[in-house]
């Protein structure tokens, strides 16, 4: 059942020259718990250092500028905050780079595959400023420290952390009987988006087992949930509204002043519920492993987080050892980070020459493909259905990248006879191989195994 290659190219980020594709199921899941080499080879900055560095001082000059209106000094603090967005703007180019350098070089793989998805699953962007550009912080200290943990650490870890909730305007919720609400009436206003992205698209999903009551609850739960700069995530009372409330039929909170212990409460039991289990599990089978996955599968994989309360690696577990999850046919489409990335990783592209190119080799040409860098379309994320990737304008931009890309960056390729094993093996049909040894260039023989259907395909 267990097969390297498919192993490297479904659960990895594709073949490599240099780097050894895993010897087992155990070694995949062995590498989601081994010490993070590639978070320190290719590091990315962590949210509080961001929000410390870039976001205070954008605030804080933000308020320079509406206190100095018509004065020189506005148009000095304004040159300042330009300043402060390019420097974002390059941070986040970099850190694109990073995140493609640790798919090239990464010997776990599947770590990076996973971050991928549940960033995706938990999408949350900046709406302004500079945090535009905190999307890779935010993955960096919410996701990314649980991906082998339980999903109820990663529930709470997102729902509550400042980027969500700059997102999705939760910072600007207050409870309608809250003390801020009776003291300033009209200034606040309870907001539900968190909650409904909780239920309908981080938990129970979009048919789950709740009404617009349950969602009204949550909302007034969640309030309190607010965030500065200085200090991150923090739960202000006086926004909270009082009293209990009743979430799929139980109760939180209550004659007690409201505490942030309540919404965590709410979140586990939420990340506990047997209809979760079902969706996230059914996202993840379709996400790896086909658009219209096993039903069986989904079934171990349901079972599994029950069985443990969403432990995730007894989930990828029941992911791995199930039958369907190894069908050698090529299934979903590549999007365009993961056809990229996999063949820098076939071709071995040194981290520091896609920083020099990084606009012309990852940034436009993903545009091009249909996935514009961290700016998913809303909060349900990108999609899944490969009928959404491999449109006429997204083939073409993948034709083009194959074929000139490779030469762009390094220069001297590997001989096509060889590159066709390296990035393929098992998976090359024979008019591949034939076509790619009979090209004219090397280029031309490397652009026809990226082009190839199994290539494109995972």
């Amino acid at each position: 059942m267990f097969d390297p290659v498919l192993a490297d190219i479904r659960f990895g980020c594709g073949r490599s020259p240099r780097i050894a594709a895993p010897a087992s199921m155990q070694a995949l899941l062995d590498g989601l718990t081994a010490p993070d080499g590639m978070a320190q080879s290719f590091p990315i900055m962590a949210f509080d250092a961001f929000s410390k560095d870039m976001v205070v001082n954008a605030y804080t000059l933000g308020r320079i500028r509406r206190l100095t209106r018509g004065t020189e000094a506005e148009g000095l603090a304004l040159e300042q905050i330009q300043r402060l967005k390019r420097s974002a703007r390059k941070l986040q180019s970099e850190w694109l780079v990073a995140h493609v350098a640790r798919r090239v070089n990464s010997p776990t793989p599947l770590r990076e595959r996973l971050e991928s998805f549940w960033a995706d699953h938990f999408t949350a962007r900046g709406k302004a400023n500079v945090m535009i550009q905190a999307g890779s912080p935010y993955v960096e200290s919410a996701i990314r420290p649980h991906l082998a943990g339980r999903f109820e650490d990663m529930l709470i870890a997102v729902t509550t952390h400042p980027l969500m909730l700059h997102y999705l305007d939760q910072h600007a919720s207050a409870g309608p009987n809250s003390p801020q609400a009776l003291k300033y009436p009209g200034q606040k206003g309870l907001n539900e988006n968190l909650a409904r992205e909780v239920l309908e698209l981080h938990t129970l999903g979009v048919d789950g087992p709740y009404a617009q009551t349950d969602v009204r609850e949550l909302a007034e739960l969640l309030t309190g949930l607010a965030f500065t700069p200085e200090g991150g995530t923090e739960f202000r009372r006086p926004l909270a509204e009082p009293g209990s409330e009743t979430v799929l039929g139980k109760s939180y909170g209550g004659d007690q002043p409201a505490r942030l212990e309540d919404i965590h409460d709410a979140l586990r039991d939420l990340a506990r519920h047997p209809v979760t289990a079902r969706h996230v599990a059914g996202k993840l089978a379709v996400h790896f492993v086909a658009d219209a996955p096993d039903a069986d599968l989904v079934s171990a994989m349901e079972t599994a987080w029950l069985n443990t309360d969403g432990d995730l690696m007894a989930v990828y577990r029941a992911m791995l050892n199930h039958p369907a999850a190894w069908d050698p046919r090529p299934a979903n489409a590549k999007q365009p980070l993961d056809f990229i990335a996999s063949a820098c990783r076939a071709l071995d592209i040194p981290h520091e020459i896609l920083g020099k190119r990084v606009g012309i080799a990852l940034i436009e040409p993903m545009r091009l493909m249909g996935q514009v860098w961290q700016k998913p379309p809303g909060p349900d994320g990108l999609p899944e259905a490969d009928d959404a990737w491999l449109t006429p304008q997204g083939l073409a931009a993948r034709l083009q990248w194959g074929f000139t890309m490779p030469q762009a960056l390094l220069g001297a390729l590997p001989d096509p006879r060889d590159f066709v094993e390296t990035a393929l093996g098992s998976r090359a049909a024979d008019e591949v191989r034939f076509a790619a040894g009979a090209a004219e260039t090397r280029a031309d023989g490397i652009g026809v195994v990226l082009a190839s259907p199994a290539f494109q395909r995972m």
